[in-house]
Order: structure tokens, then C-alpha cells, then sequence
């Protein structure tokens, strides 16, 4: 079977690099919040371009902290989309703000700016962006209208380390940028772990304290906040990825292109903007039989996933109770049609090639169903 994603694949590739980064913390003797985490932050700051980066517990507490230290609370509305993983609005609610889904744009599935300007209202005071499979959102006008309108933006780029607007990268774009480092992401851990990025240093400042109880010194709170820490082990196998992540992205990059040349003429593939440059977390076909085509694909040995299944609006947990703006068509057809094909940087040529083929005869056999 070839998997759709396999993080044991890239633990192997840098084994040596990586239990000798893992032995170096467990000889330290130090094992929270120290001199890994602290080379972690200046290196993924530095990579971004400049900034401050802070580690925490995951990409959830990412975004919640990332929002927090902005001073977005209790009563404050965020703007985002339906169409993510329940984390981004997970994390709205647990900074005590309330999520405003919108919809997304056609073809790329990000956060369409146009449908944020008409959902602010005056408790509006952020807008969570998903650059979403490794796609930046449109960061031109959001960050036009976010700055005319006196708004917050959070790019939430779990799904996007590395990936650029107009040459630079996402996350350096709005007012906060949160990243998470699960096992599968374009830079993973080996368990959760999480980043905040700030341009300004008074916002780190202030998620420091929040992620470890507000304290400036060991025991003495000065404001109130949770645990939420990158931990030693994580740190140190980040560091070590961290030192591929472009080149492992061009290999993304470079399978991305092999799944176009094949599927060519179909009209199922991502759409790129012209000003991005992604990093394909995820390689996404959009087909009206995708239950059909999941199964045709595994019957011949090839795993898929689907990202994502059911828009927030419609989950049990968030149904008639988070305020919805305008028609959410893109995102309930997104969540009837997408699937992820394989896509890892360790994902042999062959293995995409035969992926392509199997996708492209069943997309052939569909033509004019």
C-alpha cells in the first residue's frame, strides 16, 4: 500500500541526525524550556526572515496563544473558515473569542477576503487565515483590509511552513502566525508541538508569559496564564528538520508536478495563484464520485485521506451555535468532493507516477457520467 503520508519514512532519512539530537537533550538533563527550544525559536525565526518565534504545546495552542497575546478575549468576534481542521476554531474558543465562519474561494479553498469585509461587524477583531494544503490565502488584500479596517491577522500556516507570497513567506504577512509541528506536517515533530511568530517583540513578549502561567520569574505569576511548552526532544528533532525543510519542499513540489503532468486535462486539480508559491502539504483532487474514486484507489493500493470530511458548521459540536456569514457552498461541495493523494517528501517518483495513473484511469472512465 502506498500511504498517504508516512512520517516514520522521514525519521529514517535523518536517523542518525536525529537520535544524536535526541541523545544530546537526554544526557543534558534538561528537558523543558531550554537551550533547544531557545536555538529552535532564533533558527525558525530566522528562516521566516526576521521576528520572534515562541514553541508551545501544538498548533491549536499556536493559534489560541497567538490571539491572546494580541488581546483578543471574552466577546470578541474572529473571522474564519468552515472549511479547516477543528483545531482553528478550537482555539478561537479557547482564547473565550467567537468564531465567524465565511466561505472560501473556488479552486485554492482559502479564506475569500471579499466574504470577511462583509462579516465584520463591530465586535470583529480578528480574521484566522488557513493557508490551507500549503496554499497561502490571498495575503494582498487581506492584509489591506485587516489594516483599513483596524482587524488582527492570524495567518494559521500549520499547513504552510515554508510556503511564500510574492517571494516571502507566509507567516510574516499579518500580526501573528501560528505553526503546528505534528508528525505529519511539512516540518514535524515526533509528537505535538506547536509555534508563534511575531514581527514585534511586545506580543512575544506576552505569549511567553501565557505559555508557561505568566510567570517572570519561577512561581510568580504576573498574569494569568496555562501550560503550553515546546518541549526539549521536539525542539532538538526540529532543529534537525528544519535544516531540510526547502529541500524537502521542492521534493513535494517536484511530485506535485508529476501528479499534474498525468492528470492533465482534467479539471479536478488544485489551482495555484500567480503569487503563490506552495508547499503542498497536501495534494488535493476534487471529484463529484470521491467516495467512488477513495475506493477505486485503495482497491489498487494506493491510501488516501480526506481533508476534510465535514465543514465546522455542520459538526455536531458547532452546529446552530457558531455564527455563520453568507452561503457556505464552496466549503459543503469542497467537503463532498476532495481527496488527498499520497504526497510526503519521501514518496518515490514511481509511487506517484502509478498513483497518477490509477486516478487518471478512473477520472477517464467518469468523463461524460
Amino acid at each position: 500500500m502506498i500511504p498517504c503520508a508516512d512520517p516514520k519514512a522521514q525519521y529514517l532519512t535523518h536517523k542518525a541526525a536525529i537520535d544524536a539530537a535526541m541523545r544530546r537533550v537526554l544526557e543534558s538533563g534538561r528537558y523543558v524550556l531550554g537551550a533547544e527550544v531557545a536555538a529552535f525559536e532564533a533558527e525558525f525565526a530566522a528562516y521566516l526572515g526576521g521576528g520572534h518565534c515562541v514553541g508551545v504545546g501544538s498548533g491549536t495552542e499556536a493559534v489560541h496563544l497567538a490571539l491572546a497575546a494580541l488581546g483578543i478575549g471574552p466577546g470578541d468576534e474572529v473571522i474564519t473558515v468552515s472549511h479547516t481542521a477543528v483545531a482553528t476554531v478550537a482555539a478561537i474558543e479557547l482564547a473565550g473569542a467567537v468564531p465567524v465562519l465565511v466561505d472560501v474561494e473556488p479552486g485554492t479553498y482559502t479564506i475569500d477576503p471579499k466574504l470577511v469585509e462583509a462579516a465584520l461587524s463591530p465586535k470583529t477583531k480578528a480574521v484566522v487565515a488557513v493557508h490551507i494544503y500549503g496554499h497561502p490565502a490571498d495575503l494582498d488584500a487581506l492584509t489591506e483590509l485587516c489594516r483599513r479596517k483596524g482587524v488582527k491577522l492570524v495567518e494559521d500556516c500549520a499547513q504552510a511552513h515554508g510556503s511564500r507570497w510574492k517571494g516571502r513567506r507566509a507567516g510574516t504577512f499579518g500580526d501573528a502566525a501560528a505553526f503546528s509541528f505534528y508528525p505529519t506536517k511539512n516540518l514535524g515533530a515526533i509528537g505535538d508541538g506547536g509555534a508563534v511568530f511575531f514581527k514585534d517583540k511586545p506580543p512575544a513578549d506576552k505569549a511567553r508569559l501565557l505559555r508557561e502561567y505568566g510567570w517572570v520569574e519561577r512561581y510568580v505569576s504576573a498574569i494569568p496564564g496555562l501550560n503550553s511548552r515546546l518541549d526539549e526532544l521536539q525542539a532538538a528533532v526540529l532543529r534537525v528538520k528544519l535544516r531540510s525543510l526547502d529541500a524537502d519542499n521542492a521534493k513535494r513540489r517536484a511530485l506535485a508536478a508529476v501528479y499534474r503532468e498525468a492528470l492533465t486535462g482534467f479539471q479536478s486539480l488544485p489551482v495555484v495563484r500567480a503569487d503563490a508559491e506552495p508547499v503542498y502539504h497536501l495534494f488535493v483532487l476534487t471529484h463529484p464520485e470521491r467516495d467512488a474514486l477513495k475506493a477505486f484507489l485503495h482497491e489498487r493500493g494506493v491510501g488516501t485521506m480526506i481533508h476534510y470530511p465535514l465543514p465546522i458548521h455542520l459538526q455536531p459540536a458547532y452546529r446552530g451555535r457558531v455564527p455563520v456569514r453568507g452561503s457556505m457552498a464552496v466549503t459543503e461541495r469542497a467537503a463532498r468532493e476532495v481527496l488527498s493523494l499520497p504526497m510526503f517528501p519521501e514518496l518515490s517518483e514511481n509511487d506517484a507516477r502509478a498513483t497518477a495513473g490509477h486516478a487518471a484511469e478512473f477520472l477517464s472512465s467518469r468523463r461524460g457520467h
